[in-house]
């Protein structure tokens, strides 16, 4: 299935704060499920908003929120070693308690929308919006949550003095998250460490790790692109989310 769709730059308040963020929806259809996309340290850029896209022609409402408003209003970066340090500076100036309240408020915003069945939202986040969605699958309002190579969950959190790992007896949402076995920043031990906590909590969940992909595997403008791991995971994603309809 493949629908029109419809995108627009619109802002979500939260309090004084208003975020930026990447609207993309079906065009003249029933309400539907919703789902939030977080970026990548690079910001709402090009291969997020068409990620956002992707999910609208499947038939969801999807909203890609600036999760750098705080640090950088506007930031939007490409690939390059640059970038990359300029993002992971922004990242270390974040907080979980932060990103947290402004993804609750993007929640909100979606669940006023008309287009939006506001029992039926889920998340999907890439790179350092991996780690960030495992976080998201905390909050109540969220059912589904896709955590692609979040790094650093066994003994980092954004401004936290404990891992994101300890948050994940909180989690409610159903988990899946997706990780490359050539990933240099997610060695094999922070593998063994994400999936113990999540079977120790009995999260529900499923893991699944590419042989052969890295970091950045689903991203199709990197060079650590994996077509194949990248087409298995869009199609478990796919599966996590129709249960959400």
């Amino acid at each position: 299935m493949s629908v029109a769709v419809q995108a627009s730059s619109v802002q979500v308040p939260n309090g004084d704060l208003l975020i930026d963020a990447y609207l993309a929806q079906p065009i003249e259809s029933p309400p539907a499920a919703a789902i939030l996309v977080i970026q990548e340290i690079f910001g709402v850029n090009a291969h997020i908003r068409d990620v956002t896209q992707r999910f609208a022609r499947l038939g969801y409402v999807a909203i890609a929120p600036a999760i750098y408003q705080r640090q950088a209003p506007g930031f939007e970066a490409g690939y390059d070693p640059e970038s990359v340090k300029l993002g992971r500076q922004y990242k270390e100036q974040t907080r979980v308690e932060e990103l947290l309240s402004d993804l609750q408020a993007t929640v909100a915003y979606l669940q006023a929308l008309p287009a939006v069945k506001p029992e039926a939202i889920g998340c999907v986040g890439f790179c350092f919006g991996g780690l960030v969605a495992y976080l998201a699958a905390t909050l109540p309002e969220i059912k589904a949550v896709a955590s692609f190579y979040g790094a650093g969950m066994p003994v980092w959190s954004p401004g936290g003095t404990e891992p994101t790992l300890a948050h994940t007896a909180q989690i409610k949402a159903r988990l899946y998250a997706f990780f490359g076995l050539e990933d240099v920043s997610i060695p094999p031990e922070h593998l063994a460490q994400i999936k113990a906590a999540l079977t120790e909590h009995q999260i529900d969940h499923r893991m699944v790790c590419y042989p052969g992909a890295a970091h950045g595997f689903f991203c199709d403008q990197r060079s650590s692109y994996s077509p194949t791991a990248a087409a298995d995971a869009w199609e478990h994603v796919q599966e996590l989310f129709r249960q959400l309809a």
